[in-house]
């Protein structure tokens, strides 16, 4: 029987091997991605009078041949290490990758000019000429490389710009982009056209401060790096290396000139542009062109080619509003749009990196490989939403679930839900400065609120003004923009009204009332939509966004009116929560008038309109089958081996030895090599005694008293304890103590928590443990209630002694107790075993310290490779008889070295 178990298992055995070796060889290894780091060069501006060198990188696809190309662009203040990780996983994927730092980025040379058609784009487009002309890109003809553009941020504009201006652009996937940069930093929700919004003053400076003047050492001085997650893989890096050229770059222990600390990378223009927006707080026509000729909006009708947009839900910077435009632009052409919002963004949030590459290698695959046809791909839905999940049982981390719909509604949804709100008319304040300000978000460190719809919203007190529905009969899943109408009275104060985009701020003007002939004034103010519930801490605000509005009260009026566009979220309220509308008249990301004000504030509709979209399919937040199904099968599974059962053997009671101790009887086990550790071994050992088990290493003592625990099987063979045989799990094990191969303790805990939690352990009453009397046998006084880590060696072998004490067994089994004790501790560890002995218990040790076994046990048995050499007395051991050379009065040693040799 044994051997035919012994010839299945090698059988099962050799099978794994197989299989893993087979495995091992079939398994798709990661390919080697190669790259060739190069510079190119060329030619750019208005003029075409321009000649500026781009750092790339090229990367091979890794299975060799012609294959699509893919120009991976990076974000603003990164380069092309941003997209290092990115490009290689592409490569693998067969495709040939082009990655290079912008003009005025890393390495490369020239001054940043905002993705202009004249410098930017016109420098993409040479790169696609480089790679028409690369053997390892596919061509769908003379010059014209089948390629695509992906990119996020400053990358993903160009992706969008570089596709209207140039035909040879098959695909892209744009991320977290813009679609009119104007109104990315002057928003207004009110609609007043572009330029003519409330300036975005911090993101705007973090924006230009990234390509501005070099650092300390070199490098762009970018506060992308400085909170990890703040902007999203591919939207910037904040790689500080020194590019060369005329980016505003300084060579080491050179002081940068006041131009180059003032302007940096940017192109003079640009550079004069941002500083004078940022001094007045208002974009001119010029700033307004530039930037729109920098947009998607400039080249509406131009993109014709499949776009899939991805945006992210929590971007303050460029908001879900942007990758609307730019997908019903897009869609009016007839090309295929995908739109997806994820949980990420400039303000931080995931990031999705894997499913977002998922999605654009789908993209890609579909329409630059051709593996999917002519329609859209399968894996990439027209409309897809992150949405949270709650957290999972097993890992506790963030679930993620992807609603998708076969129609991209847009930011009005696909129907409109209105709530009622209730506020009488409230006055609110326009503090002079605009300080203290209101908070919405932090740019560029919204990662610090981290996930799961942590609010950092603010509103300084009487500065707003609220407006709220009843509690939610049902729960209402808004997706998209909401809209409220809004209706303002200036009551004293404010600035003077623009009248236009090119209207300087005034902050000296407007001190009066603004009824009779004090003129037309503007009146800022910033909509929150809040999801509040009773007894919670603080109202949640989603996403941290908030819209910016800016109305202008007529000469002679007495008040203005507006429709305001509450920011695009994909929000759940619950029912039983509340919808606030809140309006500030300051917030810290935005600029705010310095002239002080007082405005009532009411709401000129009593409703909020609320976009949904029923169409999202949602997958079920539930455990998968399997999460229940495992667990039940595991417990049929239990109650079927405790029902058949592992068969023990028959106790087999022996009454006649219930007051034997221990008698072993031809006990054998052998080696998996067929060689035995323990070779028909005998022996009994009566009550009272303290037996020495002796014998050099490899004679078998420890594995012959692991049988004697049961902590392995014999082969042949049986022991008995008090009578009754010794298996696994046996009750007259209960009888037993041990100390096999070293104890382990809790350090920080004291000797007697440690052994009370032991016996805890047992299950067994605390009444029984006799801890007190184990302890005075062990001898260890006041170090009982010291921290294990204090104690000496001797003092740890003692508290294992104690340890396998407790219960005061009748039989105690210890191997090698004295291991690393000094004499004295020796001494005193032979007086705890004779006197347990003493008290009619057995013991029985293993030790190589034969002097030491002479002057502390009463009988011994001597093994040899297995086998019983003798046992008896020690007396009887070291009588003449017994001696072929030691003599009367030898010593246990000489005997021990005479019957091992003559065993030998």
């Amino acid at each position: 029987m044994r051997f035919r178990g012994r010839a299945a298992a090698w059988v099962a055995a050799a099978v794994v091997l197989v299989l893993g070796a087979v495995t091992w060889l079939v398994w798709p290894s990661e390919s080697r991605v190669r790259v060739l780091e190069q510079a190119i060069t060329v030619v750019d501006g208005p003029a075409d009078d321009q000649r500026v060198t781009l750092d790339t990188s090229f990367f091979p696809p890794a299975d060799g041949g012609r294959a699509p190309a893919v120009l991976l662009a990076h974000g603003f203040g990164g380069s092309k290490q941003s997209v290092r990780d990115a490009a290689e996983r592409l490569a693998r994927e067969g495709y040939a990758v082009l990655t290079w730092s912008a003009r005025g980025f890393g390495r490369s040379t020239g001054q940043i000019a905002l993705n202009s058609p004249d410098y930017e784009v016109k420098d993409v487009r040479q790169l696609v000429d480089w790679l028409a002309g690369r053997p390892e890109v596919l061509l769908d003809g003379s010059g014209d490389p089948r390629v695509g553009i992906a990119g996020g941020s400053y990358g993903g504009a160009v992706a969008l710009m570089t596709a209207a201006h140039d035909d040879r652009i098959d695909a892209i996937v744009p991320q977290i982009t813009w679609y009119d940069l104007a109104d990315a930093l002057f928003p207004d929700a009110g609609g007043k056209g572009p330029g003519n919004g409330v300036f975005k003053r911090m993101w705007a400076g973090l924006f230009f401060s990234r390509g501005g003047a070099p650092a300390a050492g070199g490098g762009i001085a970018s506060l992308t790096g400085a909170v990890p997650g703040a902007v999203p893989t591919g939207a910037g890096d904040g790689a500080g290396s020194t590019p060369g050229g005329a980016g505003g770059s300084t060579a080491p222990g050179r002081t940068p000139t006041a131009e180059e600390v003032r302007c940096g990378r940017f192109l003079p223009e640009i550079c004069d542009m941002y500083q004078e927006v940022a001094e007045t707080g208002r974009a001119t026509p010029e700033a307004v062109e530039t930037l729109r000729r920098s947009s998607p909006v400039s080249v509406q009708g131009r993109i014709r080619i499949p776009t899939l947009l991805i945006q992210g839900r929590r971007d303050s910077l460029f908001p879900l509003e942007h990758a609307d435009a730019n997908a019903r632009a897009i869609a009016a052409t007839g090309a295929p749009v995908g739109v997806a919002w994820f949980d990420g963004g400039h303000d931080g949030g995931d990031g999705e990196v894997d499913r977002l590459h998922e999605q654009t290698l789908a993209w890609f695959d579909h329409y630059l490989k051709g593996a999917g046809g002519a329609g859209r791909p399968a894996e990439v839905a027209a409309f897809t939403v992150t949405r949270d999940g709650g957290r999972d049982p097993g890992t506790r981390r963030q679930v993620q679930l992807h609603a998708t719909a076969d129609a991209y509604p847009g930011l009005s949804g696909s129907s409109r839900t209105a709530v009622a709100l209730e506020g009488a008319e409230q006055p609110v304040a326009g503090p002079p400065g605009g300080s203290p300000a209101s908070i919405s978000s932090l740019p560029g460190f919204g990662a610090l609120a981290g996930q799961g719809g942590l609010s950092l919203s603010v509103d300084m007190a009487g500065q707003s003004a609220s407006f709220e529905s009843a509690p939610l009969a049902a729960p209402l899943q808004v997706t998209g923009s909401s809209t409220v109408r809004v209706r303002v009275r200036v009551l004293s104060g404010g600035s003077a009204g623009s009248g236009g985009a090119d209207g300087p701020r005034d902050a000296g003007e407007g001190s009066g009332d603004s009824r009779g002939s004090g003129g037309a004034r503007d009146v800022t103010l910033f909509a929150k939509l809040y999801d509040t519930a009773e007894g919670t801490a603080a109202p949640i605000l989603p996403e941290g966004l908030v819209a910016p509005v800016r109305l202008t009260v007529p000469e002679g009026a007495e008040a203005a009116e507006a429709v305001v566009r509450l920011p695009a979220i994909d929000h759940r309220f619950e029912a039983g929560h509340r919808l606030r509308v809140t309006f500030t008249t300051t917030d810290l990301a935005y600029d705010s008038p310095d002239a002080p004000a007082v405005y009532a504030v009411s709401l000129a509709s009593p409703e909020l309109t609320a976009p949904v979209h029923a169409a999202l399919r949602t997958p079920a937040t539930g455990p998968a089958w399997w999460t229940w199904a495992l667990p039940l099968a595991a417990v049929v599974a239990a109650a079927a081996l405790v029902l058949a059962g592992r068969r023990r053997p028959a106790d087999e009671h022996v009454p006649e030895l219930d007051a034997v101790p221990l008698r072993i009887e031809g006990l054998t086990k052998a080696y998996r090599n067929g060689e035995r550790a323990v070779d028909d071994l005998s022996f009994t050992v009566e009550r009272g005694q303290v037996l020495g088990l002796l014998g050099p290493n490899g004679a078998g003592k420890t594995t012959t008293m692991r049988m004697m625990m049961g902590l392995i099987r014999p082969d042949a063979g049986q022991i008995r304890i008090f009578g009754h045989r010794v298996v696994p799990g046996a009750p007259v094990l209960s009888r037993l103590g041990s100390f096999v191969e070293g104890a382990g303790f809790l350090p920080h805990l004291s000797g007697r928590a440690n052994l009370e939690l032991y016996w805890k352990a047992t299950g067994r009453p605390a009444a029984d443990a006799h801890l007190e009397e184990a302890l005075e046998i062990a001898g260890l006084g006041g170090a009982l209630e010291r921290a294990v880590r204090t104690y000496s060696q001797g003092m740890r072998q003692r508290l294992a002694i104690a340890q396998a004490m407790l219960g005061l067994p009748d039989l105690l089994v210890l191997d090698e107790p004295t291991n690393g004790l000094d004499p004295p501790q020796i001494r005193e560890m032979r007086e705890v075993l004779i006197r347990y002995a003493a008290r009619g218990r057995t013991v029985i040790v293993s030790s190589h310290l034969l002097a030491e076994v002479e002057q502390t046990c009463s009988h011994v048995v001597v093994m040899h490779r297995g086998r019983l050499v003798t046992a008896g007395p020690v007396s009887e051991l070291l009588s003449g008889d017994r001696v072929r050379s030691g003599g009367t009065g030898a010593r246990l040693e000489d005997v021990f070295l005479d019957l091992i040799g003559e065993k030998a």
